[in-house]
């Protein structure tokens, strides 16, 4: 095939992807809330970070303020590659579906220059998740910085699409704010569009089975709570991961708004368990529906759950895929 014919196809592809994305995202009605919905609502389905405080919307720890309609009034996280002065440069813009490669990149000032001093938040400078259009992929990393300021890590991405890598990071300079920057990344190969994964509220992992309960709410906080066991039995020992026993991350079907928020309650406060349940609050920037990433740790070991939640409720799905060891996930 010539080069002209690979690269139409190729965005052909992509277009698919976000078609189905978006049409998943708009179809998609509640299974699992924490109040009673009106009886219309079962037939006309649902609608359409980590921050500092618990439950906070949009970019990670700030809020992507709402009226009461319910429609966002600020852009949610990781939807713009420049905000407040600072860039995401993407120096790898292109790999190929299942070899490894490094993947770099820079924050870049509004200077030019390559920013080399961060603020470290949840033991790191800076958390990378780099995630499908198709919301089936999913990879939480740690990249290492070098003394220029550039940022590396190898990964391996197992499918060919469209991808989005998040940058979340707070620079250390007075006043800074926490950002979640996004740019886009293309995987070659043989490409094969799947919807997003069907609803379920359990979702099994590398032997272990985390059920999913509460409500994902536009607008409003709500509790999510994740519950973890293995073999039937649930798991009490859970161990801290990055100053937590779990995180979470939500990305939004069709355009992949980030959320990321924390758990209630952290390792060594004297009140919260570890395991089997952890304890989220979150706010949805906008209805429409998301996929959640659950990461926690158990037995010296990274593990990540994913769902499926609607945006008035929350339903779940088992990720088609677990991260591996050569990708760098959870590069710990």
């Amino acid at each position: 095939m010539h080069a002209g014919l690979k690269i139409t196809a190729f965005a052909a592809a992509l277009a698919a992807t976000f078609g189905t994305a978006y049409g998943v995202g708009q179809g998609m009605g509640p299974v699992v809330d924490d109040e009673p919905p009106a009886r219309h609502d079962a037939h006309t389905g649902g609608g359409s970070g980590e921050s500092e405080h618990p439950g906070a919307p949009g970019r990670s720890g700030h809020s992507g303020r709402e009226g009461h309609s319910g429609h966002e009034t600020s852009p949610a996280g990781g939807l713009q590659i420049s905000e407040n002065g600072y860039t995401l440069d993407l120096r790898t813009p292109r790999l190929v579906a299942g070899r490894t490669a490094d993947l770099r990149f820079a924050i870049r000032g509004d200077d030019g220059r390559a920013v080399t001093a961060f603020r470290r938040e949840h033991d790191k400078e800076l958390h990378l998740i780099v995630a499908s259009r198709d919301l089936n992929t999913y990879r939480h990393l740690h990249p290492a910085r070098a003394a220029d300021g550039t940022w590396s890590i190898p990964v391996s991405l197992p499918r060919a699409g469209g991808y989005r890598v998040f940058a979340d990071f707070t620079p250390e300079k007075k006043g800074a704010e926490n950002l979640t920057l996004g740019a886009d990344l293309a995987v070659s190969g043989t490409y094969a569009p799947q919807p997003v994964p069907a609803p379920d509220t359990t979702a099994t992992t590398d032997g272990y089975e985390v059920k999913l309960g509460g409500a994902l709410r536009p607008g409003a906080a709500h509790a999510l709570k994740l519950t973890v066991s293995r073999g039937g039995r649930p798991v009490t020992d859970l161990q801290p991961y990055l100053g937590a026993y779990g995180h979470l991350v939500a990305l939004r079907s069709g355009d992949l708004a980030y959320l990321h928020v924390h758990p209630n309650g952290e390792p060594g406060d004297g009140t919260t368990a570890a395991g089997p349940a952890i304890s989220f609050t979150a706010t949805a920037p906008s209805s429409g529906t998301y996929r959640l990433f659950l990461d926690f740790k158990h037995d010296g070991k990274v593990h990540t759950a994913a769902f499926t939640v609607s945006a008035r409720g929350a339903v779940a799905a088992p990720m088609d895929e677990a991260p591996h060891a050569s990708s760098g996930a959870h590069g710990h």
